[in-house]
C-alpha cells in the first residue's frame, strides 16, 4: 500500500469567521513555466490527499497535470532543477548537491534526468510513458503537519538565483543560501511548486468546482453538471504557483474538483479566470458568495487553528 486511504466522504469545514476574500486581477507571471508539476509514486499513479507512506515513495511527474485536457499546455521544453523544503522554503531539505536534481522536459514532459553519477533514480508514468523522478534523499521536515513543498524551475533561472545570493555555480553546491524572495536559488515567481505529506493521516485542501449555470440565475440547481476540464491557477503563500485541473477520480475521492493538497498555513490565492467551457459568474467559497462575480482572485487565509477539512469554492459557469 502506497498511500492512506480516505474517508468515505470529504468534511467540509467553515471557516468563513476566518476567512477574508479579496478580488483582483493579476498579470501573468512572464518567466514562470507553463504546465504543472505533482508528486506521485513511481507508476504516475496519484496519491490520495498527497500524504505517502515513505519518503521513498514519492515521486515528481510533470505535465499539463491530472485531468487536465488533452489541449493543456505541459512543461516548457528545458532543463530543470528541483528542491524539497518544509512548506516555508527556509529549511532546504535535499541533501545531494543541485547538479544531482537536474531533469529534461520534451514535448511538455519529463523525458530524463540529467546523467551525473548522481542522478536520482526514475520510474516511467503509465499514462503517457513519461519519466518520473524519485525526490529522495530529503531530510524529515520541522513542519509540525508534516508537510514538505517541492519546487521546479528551469536551471538558467536557478543559476541566475544563485549567483544573487553569491553563488557562482549553483549545481556544484547543496545550498545556494537564501534571501528575501529567493529561496537557496528558487525564485518564486520563475518556480512551480507542490506540497505533499509522510505518514500524517489529517487533511487540509482547497477544491474548487465549476458547474454549469444554466439558467443564468448563480446558484446551482438540480440537473445542472458538474465541469471537469477546467483550470484554476493555485499561488501559494511564498508567491510560486502551479495550475490545477478539474476532474474526477473516484478512486481517490475526487469529485470534479481542482484540488490543492497539503496546504499549509498562509494566504493561498486561487485565480479563477474566463477559458473556454466557462465564463465566470457568481464564486462561492464554503457555499458564501463573494461580493462581485466573474473572473477573480480569491484569497484563502489557513490558519494553524485550522487542523482539517476541506475548503470549497464553487464556481458558476454562465452560457
Amino acid at each position: 500500500m502506497y498511500y492512506f486511504k480516505k474517508s468515505l466522504a470529504k468534511i467540509s469545514v467553515s471557516i468563513m469567521g476566518t476567512l477574508a476574500l479579496l478580488m483582483f486581477s493579476v498579470a501573468a507571471r512572464a518567466s514562470a513555466p507553463t504546465g504543472a508539476i505533482f508528486t506521485t509514486i513511481s507508476d504516475g499513479t496519484e496519491v490520495n490527499f498527497n500524504q505517502y507512506l515513505d519518503k521513498n515513495d514519492v515521486y515528481l511527474d510533470g505535465g499539463p497535470g491530472p485531468g487536465a485536457p488533452v489541449t493543456a499546455a505541459g512543461l516548457d521544453n528545458g532543463t530543470y532543477v528541483f528542491q524539497v523544503t518544509d512548506p516555508s522554503g527556509k529549511t532546504l531539505l535535499s541533501t545531494d548537491i543541485a547538479a544531482c536534481r537536474e531533469f529534461v522536459v520534451t514535448g511538455g514532459i519529463i523525458t530524463s534526468v540529467v546523467p551525473t553519477g548522481c542522478q536520482h533514480l526514475t520510474g516511467v508514468d503509465l499514462s503517457n510513458s513519461a519519466v518520473t523522478v524519485q525526490l529522495m534523499p530529503f531530510l524529515d521536515t520541522p513542519n509540525k503537519g508534516g508537510v514538505y513543498k517541492v519546487w521546479v524551475t528551469k536551471v538558467a533561472d536557478f543559476l541566475t538565483g544563485c549567483a544573487d545570493l553569491g553563488v557562482a555555480d549553483g549545481l556544484s553546491v547543496v545550498n545556494c543560501g537564501k534571501a528575501s524572495g529567493n529561496f537557496h536559488g528558487f525564485v518564486p515567481s520563475d518556480s512551480k511548486t507542490d506540497n505533499f505529506k509522510i505518514h500524517v493521516k489529517r487533511i487540509r485542501e482547497i477544491d474548487t468546482r465549476f458547474f454549469s449555470d444554466q439558467d443564468n440565475n448563480g446558484i446551482k440547481s438540480p440537473g445542472e453538471n458538474w465541469i471537469d476540464g477546467l483550470t484554476i491557477t493555485w499561488i501559494d503563500p511564498l508567491l510560486a504557483s502551479n495550475v490545477k485541473y478539474s476532474y474526477e477520480n473516484l478512486s481517490i475521492d475526487v469529485h470534479h474538483e481542482a484540488h490543492v493538497e497539503a496546504v499549509e498555513d498562509g494566504v493561498h490565492n486561487i485565480q479563477i479566470s474566463d477559458q473556454p467551457g466557462c465564463n465566470v459568474g457568481a464564486v462561492y467559497v464554503d457555499g458564501v458568495r463573494t461580493l462581485v462575480d466573474g473572473p477573480q482572485l480569491v484569497q484563502v487565509p489557513i490558519r494553524e487553528s485550522f487542523k482539517e477539512g476541506t475548503v470549497f469554492i464553487d464556481v458558476a459557469c454562465q452560457p
